[in-house]
Order: C-alpha cells, then structure tokens, then sequence
C-alpha cells in the first residue's frame, strides 16, 4: 500500500485537506448519477469522470474501493434544483415530449435512458461501479426511513405530502454556507409555495399524488418520494451510515446534498460523509450549453453523429481538474485526439520493437518512464489535478517517440509498463470494455497517400514547403489529419470536425 496522502477540496471546511479511509486500506464513497428521462450530456459525464478518477487513484494507492452511483427514475421535479418540489416529474415531461412518443410508457423510458447511460459509461472508459441502484427499486427502504423521521420528529405530514422540518436540524445549511434564516431564504426564493409547510425550506420527502404515472402505497396514500430521500438510502444501504466521501456536481450543493446530510444525520446521529467535493461547470465555447444555441452535446452527439474517438472525448473533459470551470471548445477536442493517438503510436512502436527483438537497454530509458509515473500520481494526489498528471504522461511519449525505432526489445517492456500506469490511472490508452472501439473510418485508398506523404517528404528534403504543403492541404481537405514526430509522419482520418 502506498504512503502517499490523498488531497482533495473539501466543500464542507472549504480547505485542501487529507483523504482516508475510515475502514483501513478500504476507500467507500457515493456520487450522485444521472435523472434518466434523456440522454446524458458531456456536462454530466465531466462530473460522473471526477468520480472515475477518483477511484482509479484510490486504486492506484492500494486501496480496495467501494464505489455507488445511483439511478434516478422517479421522484426529481422540473424545479428541484432551484427549490424544494415545484414543478412536474422530469420523467412524466419526457414522456409527453415528441422523443417520449416512442415509448408505450414511463417505464419503458426510464428502462430505455439508464440502459443507454450505461452504454455511454462504458465506451468512455469508466469503471462500473459496485452497483447502480435505482429509487424506483428501494421504495421500501425510502418509505421506513421517511416513517423514522416523523416519529423522531424530524418530519411531518401534511394533506399534500410529507416534509423534512429544517428547524429540527439545527446545521442545515453548513454545506452551503446558508446557515442563518436571512440567506436560507434567499437560496430557496424561487419556491413555489406550499401552504402547508411550516419553513419555506421544508422539503419533500413523499409527495401524495394519485395520479402520478408512477406511485406506490405508503402509509402516507398513494404518491411517489421526493428526490433526496433517496440518495440517502442507498448510500447508506451498501456503503455504511458514514462514508469517507460523497461527490456530485456543483448544482448538487444545493439544495440536494444539503438535503441529504439533514435527512442521513438525522436518521442516525452519525456525520454522513467525511468528504464532500463537487465538480465545477461545463462551458461550451465559452458560454452555457444549451439546446437554444446549438452549443448541447450529448456523449451520443458526438460518438455516434461525428464519430468522435470516445477516448479523445474523455482526455477532452478531464484536460482541466474538477475543481476549475471547463471550457469545451472543438480544438480541446482535436488536441485530445492527436494526444490519445500518441499513446496508440507509443504502443505501437514498443510492440514492434518486442518483435525485432534487438537487445541492450538505453542508458535512462527505463528510469525516465518510471520518474514520469511516479510524477503523475502524485499528481493525481495532489487534488486529481488531471493537467499535470495529462502533462507527465505526454512527457513519458515524448521519451518514447524519442526512442523511435531504435527502441530495444529490453527497452519495449519500461514503454508498456509506463502505458500501462497511464491506463490505469486516466484511462486515455485504450479502451477498457470488450466490443467497445474507436469509430471506424471510411475506406481509403492507403497505397495512395503513402505515396503522397513520400513525395511530401521528397519535397521538403528538397527545401520545396509550397509543394509540401501543397500536399498536407490536399490530403486534410480529404479529411485526413497528419501529424510529423520524431518517428516519421503519422496520418490518420479525422473523426473530430
């Protein structure tokens, strides 16, 4: 097991503090999953990637992880984000959207949206966590645990639901920092009103409804659980009262893990989670995503419609670390795939220098790669600050092309392993699920633009760049992207715009 400490910004002391598990060697952390009423966007992957990181540096620390993401497919309403239940079910809206025609009912959506987040998660290289669990299948644990809050008085029914009292839990508000009533009010100003509730900060934990399109019985009537109850039944469920982490985006803050810390604390009397850390916004071009601008991608967009390498799509989104804005723009995208063909290349020539077979190991060859790994977690120690980890791993290609093809068969195995580290902890080299591949490149004539890249090199051998760059126009305008190393001139179809 590593020595090395795990650093990361806590959002409740609002510090850089030291990571551990509570179990010894045992790392146990949540974060929150999608709302599967559409496909998920690249905003919530760079999130859902913060959490992949996460547990690959554990692992890399010699930690055993124990790592849930829940699925939510019932119970998130249009303005929970902003307020406590207003608005309608995200999941009844989709289904009386026009892509919510194809499905005979919510059920079927919901089945239809998980199973193609599932798909997304795994082309984009991140590790299955130890399960998904879904609300709409712990709606018993959600009824007991809302039943133990109202007899410990934490709770309270009304005519239209059951509401968490936020006077009865006297830290409410010490994620967010709106602990005193004046800015509890203003963060929860655009709530729509329920009479019945005794704060304007109560929130929902069940909410009677009779007609909603998917209900249960509780001893409350017929109605559905609010969004929070169950994040913090599930947690709890398979990962313990106290976890060492709880992860999420930034929007989550409030009030939704605000929310969580008051109901699981108040169940058991236990802190909840000793870390809370949270991913910052995702822009595109500088400006919010959103369908109006013709600026939302969602990982399908871009995979399937553009044929996008899924793994340059990831080096994409974890180019800035967790705790900065992100700003997706369409030359992140092309720099991320040039880097992730270098590892491919880098692999490349270590397998055909195991296959020549030549003996003797370079002076510092091995020493470098190893001194670049060992750089690169810590790195990710430091905060997951994924820029310098993406830096120290191009440093270690850059050794490598250097190498070229005067590499040794005693050189190849320090090239694999140092590609392997980076495997393991960015997940960038290859991907890591069977049947998962790069999108595949229209035929074309490769006798043709060999010799073309020959006579571009003729050319400036010659000193004559306008024809060799004559060339390098011709073939781009054909869609094939070329790239000079020290190995020679490397060519590839583009499969980012």
């Amino acid at each position: 097991m590593s020595d090395r400490v795990l650093r990361l910004s806590d959002t409740m002391t609002n510090r850089l503090r030291p990571v551990a598990p509570v179990q010894s060697g045992h790392f146990r952390f949540y974060s929150c999953g999608p709302t599967v009423y559409s496909y998920a966007h690249i905003g919530n992957f760079r999130t859902f990637l913060t959490a992949d990181l996460l547990y690959r540096t554990c692992e890399r620390l010699g930690w055993k992880v124990s790592y849930v993401s829940n699925i939510t497919d019932v119970g998130h309403l249009t303005q929970d984000d902003m307020a406590d239940a207003a608005g309608e079910d995200k999941m009844a809206k989709a289904l009386r959207s026009k892509e919510g025609e194809r499905f005979a009912n919510i059920w079927d959506l919901a089945e239809h949206y998980a199973d193609a987040f599932k798909a997304d998660w795994m082309r984009m290289n991140l590790r299955k966590p130890l399960v998904w669990p879904k609300a709409t299948q712990h709606m018993r644990e959600q009824i007991l645990a809302i039943e133990k809050l109202i007899q410990t008085g934490h709770a309270y029914e009304t005519p239209t639901g059951v509401y968490f009292d936020v006077s009865s839990f006297p830290e409410y508000g010490k994620l967010s920092n709106n602990r005193d009533q004046e800015r509890l009010l203003r963060a929860v100003r655009n709530i729509v009103t329920d009479e019945n509730k005794r704060h304007p900060a109560d929130f929902a934990l069940w909410k009677k409804d009779d007609k909603h399109l998917m209900q249960w019985y509780s001893p409350w009537g017929w109605g559905f659980p609010g969004w929070h109850i169950e994040c913090s039944v599930m947690a709890m469920q398979y990962l313990g009262e106290t976890i060492d982490l709880h992860a999420g985006g930034e929007d989550l803050i409030f009030p939704h893990h605000e929310c969580e810390i008051a109901q699981s604390e108040s169940l058991t009397g236990k802190t909840f989670a000793n870390t809370w850390i949270h991913t910052r916004f995702l822009q595109v071009d500088g400006e919010k995503m959103s369908k109006s601008k013709g600026n939302f991608y969602t990982v399908r967009d871009l995979v399937d419609g553009e044929r996008v390498d899924p793994l340059a799509l990831r080096y994409a989104l974890i180019t800035v670390p967790y705790g900065k804005p992100l700003n997706f723009t369409r030359q992140t995208l092309r720099d991320a795939a040039q880097n992730v063909d270098r590892f491919r290349e880098c692999a490349r020539l270590a397998e055909a220098a195991k296959a020549r077979g030549a003996k003797g190991a370079s002076a510092g060859f091995a020493e470098s790669l190893r001194q670049l790994a060992d750089e690169m977690l810590e790195a990710m120690c430091d905060d997951l600050n994924t820029s310098v980890a993406l830096a120290k791993a191009l440093g270690g290609t850059s050794v490598i092309f250097k190498a070229g093809d005067s590499m040794t068969a005693d050189d190849a195995p320090a090239a694999l392993a140092f590609l392997d580290e980076v495997q393991a902890l960015l997940g960038i080299v290859r991907p890591e699920q069977a049947g998962v591949q790069a999108p595949s490149a229209p035929p074309v004539d490769e006798e043709r633009i060999e010799a073309l890249l020959a006579e571009r090199a003729a050319a400036k051998k010659a000193r004559d760049f306008a024809k060799a760059d004559a060339i390098r126009d011709q073939l781009e305008a054909e869609g094939i992207e070329l790239r000079d190393t020290p190995a020679g001139t490397l060519w590839r179809f583009k499969t980012t715009p």
